[in-house]
């Protein structure tokens, strides 16, 4: 019995150590980002293959409010209010899954961020159900400002390479992120979803109708995305 024990953990301790370090490394990093500025998982896999990346941090309170109000209006509405999870919407996308009928993505800001900095891009069931403890580790550690300031200089922003809101405006527009319209900051926030294909600079009529109702809902409810404002207010 002793012998068929040693076997069993011979042939389990190096899965069993690099399970172990897999799990440590965003329990590590995560406090340590708090201080250092973040490069992604999409960022390294660029470098590692020798294509361009082009990223310039800037602080959050250096990008435009309505930038902010845009993002969040447009990908994640009760950012401010959740803890890194959409319970609600996750619900319903495991309904879908279990129903075989289409997903529609229920990934909150948080949760984008935490596939961003240690998972990979492409849809999987394990890699949403590692997203969720992990949104709920990065929530916990971090504040929503902090959180919301790695997503917009980490998030891809453009076809070749561009990564951060400041990369994504220069290249779309030839702005720096303070200076954003609501035209210019819509357009840039419903990039998001697919930077490779959408182009801000020359938006087609459905990524113009997209924007659009992006704009309105910015305006009206903008202050919902308060919490990552200067003094928990934004100047729209």
């Amino acid at each position: 019995m002793a012998r068929r024990s040693k076997t069993i953990w011979r042939f389990l301790r190096i899965p069993l150590v690099i399970l172990a370090g897999l799990v440590a490394i965003p329990l590590v990093l995560t406090p340590v980002y708090l201080v250092v500025q973040p490069v992604s998982v999409p960022m390294l896999a660029r470098m590692a293959t020798g294509q361009d990346v082009t990223r310039i941090w800037r602080d959050i309170d250096d990008i435009s409010d309505r930038l902010k109000a845009s993002v969040i209006l447009s990908e994640d509405g009760q950012f401010c209010r959740h803890w890194g999870i959409d319970v609600a919407a996750l619900r319903a996308e495991v309904d879908n899954y279990l129903a075989g009928r289409d997903a529609r993505g229920a990934s909150t800001i948080t949760m984008q961020v935490a596939r961003n900095l240690f998972l990979w891009n492409g849809q999987s069931v394990l890699r949403k159900a590692l997203e969720v403890p992990l949104a709920a580790y990065i929530d916990l550690v971090m504040p929503k400002k902090r959180i919301m300031e790695i997503y917009l200089n980490i998030a891809e922003w453009g076809p070749s390479g561009q990564f951060g809101v400041a990369a994504g405006s220069a290249h779309a527009f030839g702005r720096e992120p303070q200076n954003l319209d609501w035209r210019t900051a819509s357009l840039l926030a419903v990039t998001l979803p697919n930077p490779l294909l959408r182009d801000p600079a020359r938006p087609n009529a459905g990524l113009l109708r997209v924007a659009g109702i992006v704009e309105n809902r910015a305006r009206q409810y903008g202050q919902r995305a308060a919490c990552v404002g200067q003094d928990g207010r934004l100047a729209l």
